[in-house]
């Protein structure tokens, strides 16, 4: 009787086997199948030929920002090189994501040896095909460019990477302008609400002679207003070789007065503000142009994929990423956005798509990142950081707005004078 039930299971046994050998030969069928299918439909793709895009860079020769005495300088928040390593690394960075589209984008370098030279510039954009251009220039050439490129190129979506004008944003904005780089309004507010959240609020001003520190100055005092900072006293210093000015830049006397909290620096040059901290009267922290400043990206940022893109950008272009090179950066990003969106989308489609904020970008701050519609301007985080690190996000927790927290950064739409809008 035994026999027969282990004979019975045996066979049983047997039949399993078959079957399950049965399934796996099925299986490996219908996976191989699929294999098969997925590369003829990877080679199709690859055979088809890719929809090229150019994106142009536009500079000066003789850019003063980029000068060699500026650049060995290396002063706090400026430029260290020019940012065309990072629009070409965005480049790497996006091309999977468009050749699935049937897609690739391309750089073109253009350095102009002066302003004269734009007209005949555009005419070799239009001739190639080009609209999207990323303008690294100081802002009466910007300014040609963007009245002059909508009309030359039969569209044009032009991404300012490089200044931090408020007036760009507000009076002399342009609907085919759109703005990566933060405001100069943006980073005064940033700072504001760092100072306010920890209830430092009684400040001495220290501004420099210059047009550009009269515009930080404005932009710090709106902000000081917004955000309940006291403004003690601001003193002019200069930078002189004239015994008689001497005192205008002995950081001390400057520093002298005992009833302020902090020293705010403004300093579009940033020479004298790199001379200020630890040289103060008082043990006072120095903020604005030295010290504790906002800035658009650190190469210290250490979250959301932060030290990745910092490591490849410093190993292409063998020094550090700053606030420029980010802006170029996710400019690139930006376009690769609306052509993954709509591959077949006209450039005005394009752009009516980013300045409603209907396409969203990751720019590695932690929240995706949108334009805003009455000024072009990208919304984002600002950095509170020194030289050796990042100490804070702004927005700061705890400061609101109705509709979104971005916005408390930079001009709100009912304060904004652009009347440019797209």
């Amino acid at each position: 009787m035994a026999r027969k039930i282990a004979q019975r299971m045996a066979g049983a046994i047997a039949d399993s086997g078959l079957r399950l050998k049965s399934v796996a030969l099925s299986v490996l069928t219908a996976f191989t199948a699929i294999t098969a299918v997925s590369a003829l439909t990877l080679q199709t793709a690859h055979a088809a030929p890719l929809k090229s895009v150019t994106i142009a860079v536009i500079g000066l020769s003789q850019d003063p920002r980029y000068e060699r005495h500026e650049l060995e300088n290396a002063y706090p928040g400026h430029p260290q090189g020019r940012p065309i390593t990072a629009a070409r690394m965005a480049i790497e960075d996006t091309a999977m994501e468009l050749q699935m589209q049937g897609t690739q984008l391309k750089i073109l370098d253009i350095l102009l040896p002066n302003a004269q030279a734009m007209p005949a510039a555009l005419v070799q954009l239009k001739a190639a095909g080009i609209h999207h251009l990323l303008a690294d220039l100081p802002i009466e050439p910007l300014l040609q460019l963007a009245a002059s490129a909508p009309a030359a190129l039969d569209g044009a979506m032009i991404f300012n990477i490089s200044l931090e004008d408020d007036s760009l944003r507000g009076a002399q904005c342009a609907a085919d302008l759109l703005h990566t780089l933060p405001s100069s309004q943006m980073r005064s507010d940033a700072l504001a609400q760092y100072l306010a959240a920890r209830n430092w609020r009684k400040l001495l001003v220290l501004q420099g002679p210059l047009p550009q520190d009269s515009l930080q100055g404005q932009a710090l005092q709106r902000s000081a207003k917004r955000y309940g900072l006291n403004l003690l006293q601001t003193k002019a210093f200069k930078l002189s070789t004239d015994p008689r000015e001497r005192d205008m830049a002995n950081t001390r006397l400057l520093t002298g007065d005992r009833e302020h909290e902090i020293v705010a620096v403004v300093d579009s040059v940033g020479e004298f503000a790199r001379t200020l901290p630890y040289a103060t009267q008082w043990p006072r922290p120095v903020v604005g142009s030295s010290g504790l400043m906002a800035l658009a990206w650190h190469p210290q940022w250490e979250r959301y994929g932060g030290p990745q893109l910092s490591k490849r950008f410093e190993k292409l272009a063998m020094r550090p990423m700053q606030g420029h090179d980010w802006a170029a950066w996710v400019a690139v990003k930006a376009v690769t956005a609306v052509l993954v969106e709509d591959p077949k989308a006209s450039i005005a489609q394009q752009l009516k798509s980013l300045r409603g904020g209907k396409v969203a970008l990751d720019g590695t701050k932690g929240r995706r990142l949108s334009f805003r519609a009455w000024d072009g301007q990208l919304r984002q985080p600002v950095f509170l950081a020194h030289g050796d690190g990042v100490v804070g996000l702004a927005p700061i927790e705890g400061v609101l707005h109705p509709t979104e927290v971005l916005d408390t950064l930079g001009m709100d739409e009912k304060e904004s004078a652009c009347k440019q809008r797209s």
